[in-house]
């Protein structure tokens, strides 16, 4: 690395506004307004994209994280102003610039991609393949951070893997229900993710119990001496439904299992030990098939969702259900009762799927299999649904690129611009007020990203009612909850706080950047001219909330358009930190007022 480039790293570690060490470099004024769909010029409204090989489509989620993790805050990222239109990216450590052609830019800085990223060479741009582009990544976050990660490009191959899988299964038989369509849909995952669909498994067993493959099996059924047991209940009722799955002998009790975490775990000794001496029975696969919904490891059937831990590296974290996780999920089912009871009768049309059970092997056995083999049962859709609606997931919903028949683009946004922003005010409706009044009023941190929101449209495909999911996300803030968390274990207790800053951020980030953001990017491809509206009636429904809440500073910041929080998900697998671990970086806020229409939100550079 020569000496500029030393300098140049050394400039963004130190001073991210520092500019790159290029003397050929000429820079548009910020404050020019540019149209927004100049890469594009649209008319009123445009078709879905078509969906992107799965090199593009992993090349695309490289860019979107390089964008807003590393160049982005350092001022490294320029949208082209001379051409048809490129986001241009420069890596300071190993002073190498890329591009990509842009479909769409965006206020927030979430800009949309086409065809393969380049590399300058010389005077000349040279196309790269997704494994080069991964390569270059590697390089940089190799010598910016000093932590070296000998995972990192498996992980992205395997993501790839995942990607073009589904690709290839797309003709397979889908589910007759809409709802599990939508959970079976995502097919390319977290859009600022370098790993979304990361499995770390061969092919077929991909294709046995993943969502995007349309799978769907029978669980393993085991037989636990019943003093054996270790299970949690808010009511005898909770657990009926895995008893109901299938016959036991006298004196045991059904455990069912996720038949991949338990092809993962069959060589544990204990659990052969277990099974020679006839505490645990291998019954084999039983009852009816069980569906994997969009977490693959939360299958949906017989009335209700069963959460298995499953030894899999998904995204960030193995997703085992650690027993601090299995207990904490019942105590915050009983601790959040009387909380949404009240909510919903402020908010009639949200609610929140409890966990109110978990059944596992006991630590008599072994503690990694009561984590191993934990299963926590999640409220089915019957109880919370309301009649005459269709359950969709807002991931599938809000999708860059229509895989199923829940995309906004077959909803009636599709149908015109005063649909779409009539469908908006809808969705805000159900969704924010729900979501900050939990926090603001109750103390209560919900997690409400695109994967854990249902959105419960009529058969016009109108916003009706929003369901929040997962216990795991939940979290409690110390103050207001005191009592309660000094009366658990420390061991469920610890986990099951934030404080109130990251309670905060992690509200936000979910709420706005991950879910609110993504929506409206849906619609914008849909009607490119919508997106400063859009966002003016995202403001409006804070400033509304804010004045019911007596003007908190969390949302007086978000009016004032302070900078939003953003999970740095690529550094966070980069340094293999945990979700928990993860940290926020702040991203320019398209909220505040004086923001005028068609103004980037990215650094404009003259083509050179």
């Amino acid at each position: 690395m020569g000496g500029e480039s030393e300098i140049a790293c050394r400039l963004a570690r130190l001073d991210p506004t520092a500019s790159p060490a290029r003397p050929d470099t000429a820079f548009e004024p910020l404050e020019s307004p540019m149209p927004l769909s100049s890469a594009h010029p649209r008319t009123a409204s445009a078709d879905p994209p078509t969906l992107p090989s799965a090199d593009d489509a992993v090349a695309h989620t490289l860019l979107n994280c390089l964008h807003r993790e590393v160049c982005g805050p350092e001022g490294r990222s320029f949208v082209e102003s001379g051409d048809a239109g490129h986001l241009r990216l420069h890596l300071a450590c190993s002073d190498t610039w890329l591009r990509v052609r842009l479909r769409r830019t965006s206020l927030l800085g979430d800009h949309r991609f086409t065809g393969p990223a380049a590399e300058l060479r010389g005077a000349a741009w040279r196309v790269l393949t997704w494994s080069e582009l991964a390569e270059r990544i590697h390089t940089e976050l190799d010598l910016r951070t000093g932590v070296g990660n000998d995972e990192f490009l498996g992980q992205l191959a395997s993501s790839h893997a995942g990607v073009a899988a589904g690709l290839a299964r797309r003709g397979a038989a889908r589910p007759t229900s809409r709802y599990l369509e939508s959970e079976q849909a995502l097919l390319f995952g977290h859009r600022f993710h370098p790993t979304p669909k990361a499995r770390g498994t061969d092919p077929a067993t991909w294709a046995a119990y993943a969502p995007e493959a349309r799978a769907a099996f029978r669980l393993r059924h085991l037989a636990v001496r019943t003093e054996l047991i270790a299970q949690e209940r808010i009511s005898a009722s909770d657990t009926a439904v895995l008893d109901r799955l299938g016959p036991v002998p006298a004196g045991y009790t059904l455990l069912p299992a996720h038949p991949w975490q338990y092809e993962l775990l069959a060589e544990h000794p204990r659990l052969r030990a277990a099974l020679a001496g006839g505490d645990v029975l291998d019954l084999g696969p039983g009852g009816d098939p069980f569906t994997p919904t969009a977490s693959v490891r939360t299958l949906a059937g017989a009335g209700v969702f069963l959460k298995f831990g499953l030894n899999v590296r998904i995204t960030n974290c193995v997703r085992r259900n650690a027993a601090y996780e299995l207990s904490g999920a019942v105590a915050l089912t009983r601790v959040l009762a009387p909380i949404l009871e009240r909510s919903a009768a402020r908010y009639p049309d949200f609610a929140m799927l409890g966990e109110p059970a978990y059944r596992s092997v006991s630590a008599a056995v072994a503690p990694d299999l009561l984590e191993g083999f934990g299963v926590i049962v999640r409220d089915g859709l019957d109880a919370r649904l309301r009649p005459g609606t269709t359950a969709l997931l807002a991931g599938a919903v809000a999708a860059e690129y229509p895989t199923g028949s829940a995309h906004v683009s077959r909803l009636p946004p599709a149908t015109g611009p005063q649909a779409a922003l009539r469908w908006w005010d809808d969705y805000l409706r159900l969704l924010v007020p729900p979501v900050l009044a939990a926090y603001f009023t109750h103390g209560v941190v919900l997690e409400p990203h695109l994967q854990n929101v249902l959105l419960a449209v009529d058969d016009d495909g109108r916003p009706r009612q929003v369901l929040i999911r997962d216990m795991e996300g939940t979290k409690l803030l110390p103050g207001p909850h005191a009592a309660t968390l000094a009366a658990l274990p420390a061991s469920v207790a610890e986990p099951m706080t934030y404080t109130a800053r990251r309670g905060w951020d992690r509200v936000a980030y979910c709420l706005l950047v991950n879910n609110i953001a993504e929506m409206l990017a849906a619609l914008t491809d849909l009607h490119p001219r919508l997106e400063a509206r859009l966002w003016a009636r995202v403001r409006t429904v804070l400033a509304n909330c804010s004045a019911e809440h007596g003007e908190p500073p969390p949302l007086r910041a978000l009016l004032a358009g302070g900078p939003l929080p953003a999970k740095g998900n690529l550094l966070a697998r980069w340094e293999r930190r945990a979700d928990r671990e993860a940290r926020y970086l702040r991203i320019p806020s398209p909220l505040a007022a004086s923001i005028p229409d068609g103004v980037r939100r990215t650094p404009v550079r003259s083509a050179r």
